[in-house]
């Protein structure tokens, strides 16, 4: 897999990229997978499982709103900073999220992302498991991912997960973005 600077040093929320951009990928790649398989439709609910180093400190670098705002179809390089917050707010107020910003599902923070911290599984201490279930409660697709650092996500297989777009953003427009968003 080739590695650019852009993937080096990459535009994204949280403190940690392990626990933030990856998982926003992540959540985001299997919102995409469920669109691309036409099971969108068919889903009631996702059930999101974090393991390891992700479960331990998630919440508390910001991966429960990184899964969620990524499901709705956010990326780290899109998303507004500033309505971060706001946003997981309405889905915890309404309990509800909408998948890729279209099929709203129900969500229910006690149920819906778990955090097993005394479980890893096989590949890496960062994984995610994502599970879409139907309106009987069926399972219909299920991913594995790792948040390997430095925002890269692979399936369980150890393969990227998905590949990036890069951003042509001319240099006076990212250094003012930068300076307005880290420096103030």
């Amino acid at each position: 897999m080739a590695i650019s600077v852009f993937d080096l040093f990459t535009i994204g929320i949280g403190p940690s990229s392990s626990h933030c951009v990856g998982p926003m990928r992540a959540a985001h790649r299997f919102a995409q997978e469920l669109q691309l398989q036409n099971l969108l439709g068919k889903t009631a609910r996702v059930v999101v499982r974090l393991y390891g180093s992700l479960a331990l400190t998630g919440k508390g670098h910001g991966t429960d709103k990184a899964i969620l705002l990524g499901l709705e179809g956010e990326t780290p390089e899109q998303v507004d900073p500033d309505a971060i917050d706001r946003r997981v707010a309405a889905i915890h107020r309404d309990e509800a999220l909408r998948i890729l910003g279209q099929l709203p599902i129900v969500y229910n923070a006690e149920t819906d992302l778990l955090c097993l911290g005394n479980e890893t599984l096989p590949f890496h201490t960062n994984g995610m498991n994502f599970v879409a279930l139907d309106a009987a409660g069926q399972e219909h697709c299920r991913r594995v991912y790792y948040s390997v650092g430095g925002g890269f996500v692979v399936d369980e297989g150890g393969q990227p997960a998905a590949r990036r777009r890069f951003l042509s953003i001319p240099a006076t427009t990212c250094c003012g973005w930068v300076r307005n968003r880290v420096f103030r």
